[in-house]
Formats: structure tokens, C-alpha cells, sequence
């Protein structure tokens, strides 16, 4: 049975850059692990949350992409470069809404 796409490729228009992080490299710099680039469907909408340790975060933006564009990989971290570089932002959560039949439906990026 094929699942709608809640995410269509159609409303994917803003051009992006994510680059995922594992760990830190000998330079004591972040070590990139994958790099994609591609169209998201981004919003920005500011709300505030409380973290694991009672601080305040300040959520800016929301990345959606159509499927799972990084398979492979449980934990999504790093950051992302949205419109050529005008706005850089790091990724606080990422998660994968799923079909009944355990496939990825979209993939959103909550950026702070």
C-alpha cells in the first residue's frame, strides 16, 4: 500500500545545506560525518522549551524533508546553512514520522 507524502517534494523550495556531526576530530573541532544538500520546507517560528537540565531554549526554525534523507544515522546533530549561507542554524532534535508500515514519511529538523 503506498503512504501519502505529508511532505510532497512540491513545498520543498528553500535551498539547504546539512552537515551531521558524530564526536570531535584530533583539531578538537566537530567531525562531519554526512553533508546533504537539497530543497526543505523551512519555517521559522520561535518557541521556547525547557531542556533535560531545566534551561530555557529558544527554538528559531523547523526543517522538513520529504523521506528519511539520512539513513543510516540514529542521532542527527550538527547544523545547517539555509539560502546560500544568509542563515546558519544548529539542530537541537531531529525525528522521523513513520508510516503503519515502519517506512519514513518526512524528516524534521527543529533548529535553534
Amino acid at each position: 500500500m503506498k503512504w501519502p507524502e505529508l511532505v510532497p517534494d512540491q513545498i520543498c523550495t528553500m535551498p539547504i545545506v546539512v552537515n551531521i556531526t558524530d564526536g570531535i576530530d584530533e583539531d578538537g573541532a566537530p567531525r562531519v560525518v554526512k553533508t546533504w544538500t537539497g530543497n526543505c520546507n523551512y519555517s521559522e517560528k520561535q518557541k521556547q522549551i525547557l531542556d533535560a537540565e531545566r534551561r530555557l531554549i529558544m527554538l528559531e526554525a523547523t526543517a522538513l524533508f520529504n523521506g528519511d534523507v539520512f539513513q543510516g544515522l540514529e542521532k542527527l546533530e550538527g547544523e545547517v546553512i539555509v539560502n546560500g549561507g544568509s542563515i546558519t542554524r544548529t539542530i537541537y532534535r531531529g525525528s522521523r514520522a513513520r508510516n503503519p508500515d515502519s517506512s519514513v514519511n518526512f524528516t524534521q529538523l527543529e533548529l535553534m
